[in-house]
């Protein structure tokens, strides 16, 4: 007679080591486990359901309109209240700017070299050579002179271009137009002449205007402050 095998369990250890409190559980042999099941070939995994969204507006049917719900508070486009009308804004008080004025005493027959020094010095401390008016009341300066001999068209061509310093005699001063600086060589010229070129080369001038002559003389015409 033949007798069927026993199997035996192992049996764990009553004490275990501290560092393992886990006890793990005996493995079955797969014999006793029973036959495995497997899924149907021909199931499917069932479709999960659609999360519901939010719900759609109601539209009214086609023939009957369908009641005009309010917008709610929040989505209301907030009412104008009346206020204050502002008054209208006024134009700020703008005052005659008025150009600093720089006396540099030299005689008649030096004062043009004193106003090309005063060129150099405006140019070397960054003033654009198109900012610069150069008035003569005496002898015109060389450059202009030459300018001259091409025609008036061409000379006053170049004063209107505000490319370079512009020379020009006083005798023109209201011819000229304004400048941020303007130079005036008091180097000779008829009586009365000066005193007619100063005060429309103040007004000529936007932020500077250099007067190289007598001192005494300029500050008759343009009073003891200068």
């Amino acid at each position: 007679m033949c007798h069927q095998p026993v199997r035996f369990v192992p049996v764990f250890e009553r004490h275990q080591p501290a560092s393992h409190p886990a006890i793990e559980e005996p493995q079955i042999h797969e014999s006793a486990q029973g036959p495995r099941v497997t899924p149907a070939a021909g199931r499917t995994a069932p479709t999960p359901r659609p999360v519901p969204g939010p719900r759609p507006v109601a539209v009214p049917r086609p023939g009957r309109p369908g009641p005009v719900r309010p917008a709610p508070p929040a989505q209301r486009a907030p009412q104008a209240t009346p206020g204050p009308v502002p008054a209208a804004p006024t134009a700020p008080s703008v005052s005659a700017a008025v150009p600093q004025i720089q006396l540099i005493p030299a005689s008649a027959e030096g004062a043009l070299d004193a106003a090309e020094e005063a060129v150099d010095l405006l140019l070397d401390t960054g003033r654009a050579p198109g900012d610069i008016l150069v008035l003569t009341t005496g002898d015109p300066h060389p450059w202009a002179a030459h300018e001259l001999s091409f025609g008036e068209a061409a000379y006053w061509a170049l004063h209107d271009a505000e490319d370079d310093v512009f020379y020009a005699d006083a005798a023109q001063v209201q011819r000229a137009a304004g400048r941020p600086v303007v130079v005036v060589a008091a180097n000779g010229g008829e009586a009365g002449t000066l005193a007619g070129t100063l005060p429309v080369a103040l007004a000529r001038a936007g932020a500077l205007l250099i007067v190289c002559g007598d001192a005494q003389q300029i500050n008759s015409v343009l009073g003891a402050g200068v």
